[in-house]
């Protein structure tokens, strides 16, 4: 068999459903258009927009845009060249990483060129085959994806039920038998914030297991840093065990509005162990200086401008007491994300016209989640408010969302088409 034709009528779980319904660019891949802010442009409408991973409001502030043009103008984005190990370090990318560091409470930091690939990379260089891994069974891609790397090396891992202390201690005897026959280590891996149900991951928990079990705790907290507890520093910060994190890794493309990330520790031989490890650092070009210069002033606004944080939580309590106080479901949220689940029973066709309904009648555009991410019989709207949104796109949003759930209460959706139902 050609190993294209295999491909070119099935475009895999997440694919497949976008290719049945015709809906690339709408559902999926779609086009927002214009400064990004709470307000854009939708297939030629203007939308209030509640998608954007900009929870501080820094993609399109004066600030922000100015240190990364005048960064561009200096450097270009050519230099440096090369990977950090070879030709690509420079003063300003290790000051950054002593800033970082001092900033979440660590000791050191290693500066990374994604989020995705740093978090596979740590976890693929940390464990090797006679390590155990023990994770969050609602973690994210990239903790998932970094674990089959380790099974890859013939290496253990356990699952342990989310957020559940008993599951996970279940789990930690298991994974200690294993490691010490196996002469390894544990590492126990889990989120600060979990990015689709905003439940705040129990490190406080997690590291009281510590005084009964040796394990090293690794903790993705990329929508946590810059958002939680009193200086921004993070989930572990707001819960007084920042110290029990022994790798605190976030990325820049949530609060910070950028590209990157950083892994930090109280142990600088581990973070020299991860510069020289850590192949998708190693093995690539070095984050180019307009971003490590323009992340820098974003580190330093996050620092000085506290009501960055302070605007963000009022719209953020806004939204969700106002969701609550019209009955809406937003399930066990303690952060900014903000879920609202829905019952459907008419499946796909009755969530497109809803989608439709929602985005081109009311002008509101959120991402929708359904099964298999959520149980089937279930859809999920996806809020992501920031510090640049008002009370009044709340106010409106609100009241978009009333309208929305009653028609979908009197199964309009099932039986009407978009156009017809506005």
């Amino acid at each position: 068999m050609d190993i294209f034709e295999k491909l070119r009528d099935n475009w895999g779980p997440i694919g497949t459903p976008a290719k049945m319904l015709n809906s690339h660019h709408y559902f999926s891949f779609p086009m927002l258009e214009g400064e990004l802010g709470p307000r854009m442009q939708f297939m030629g409408r203007e939308v209030l927009n509640w998608s954007l991973n900009n929870y501080l409001g820094l993609a399109n502030h004066p600030e922000v845009r100015q240190a990364d043009t005048e960064a561009t103008a200096k450097w270009g984005l050519a230099y440096p060249m090369g990977a950090r190990m070879m030709s690509g370090n420079s003063v300003l990318h290790e000051t950054f990483e002593k800033e970082l560091a001092e900033f979440v409470g660590k000791t050191d930091a290693f500066l990374l060129n994604y989020g995705y690939q740093g978090v596979v990379s740590i976890i693929e260089s940390v464990c090797d085959h006679r390590d155990v891994i023990v994770y969050d069974a609602e973690s994210h891609a990239c903790i998932i994806d970094g674990v089959r790397l380790h099974k890859a090396k013939m290496g253990q891992y356990y699952k342990f039920n989310h957020n559940d202390m008993d599951s996970l201690e279940k789990n930690l005897k298991r994974a200690t038998k294993m490691a010490d026959a196996k002469g390894g280590g544990v590492l126990v891996i889990t989120e600060g914030v979990f990015g689709m149900s905003g439940k705040v991951g129990d490190l406080k928990a997690i590291a009281e297991l510590k005084k009964q079990y040796k394990f090293r705790l690794f903790v993705d907290d990329a929508h946590g840093f810059g958002t939680m507890g009193p200086t921004g520093a993070g989930v572990g910060e707001q819960l007084g065990v920042q110290d029990a994190i022994d790798l605190y890794f976030s990325t820049f493309a949530k609060s910070m509005a950028a590209i990157g990330g950083f892994v930090a520790s109280n142990d600088p031989d581990i973070i020299m162990y991860l510069k020289y490890n850590m192949r998708s650092q190693t093995y690539a070009k070095a984050l180019p200086m307009p971003y490590v210069e323009g992340c820098r002033h974003r580190l330093k606004m996050l620092k000085a401008m506290p009501e960055l944080r302070e605007n963000l939580w009022k719209i953020v309590n806004a939204m969700q007491s106002g969701l609550r106080a019209r009955g809406f479901n937003i399930g066990e949220t303690e952060s900014q994300v903000t879920p609202v689940f829905l019952h459907s029973e008419g499946g796909i066709p009755e969530v497109t016209r809803m989608v439709r309904d929602l985005r081109e009648n009311m002008g509101v555009f959120c991402s929708i989640v359904v099964y298999p991410v959520v149980p089937k019989g279930q859809i999920m709207l996806r809020i992501i408010p920031t510090a640049a949104h008002t009370l009044a796109d709340v106010e409106y949003t609100l009241d978009a969302f009333t309208t929305l759930a009653e028609k979908l209460k009197n199964r309009v959706y099932q039986v009407e088409e978009v156009r017809e139902i506005a």
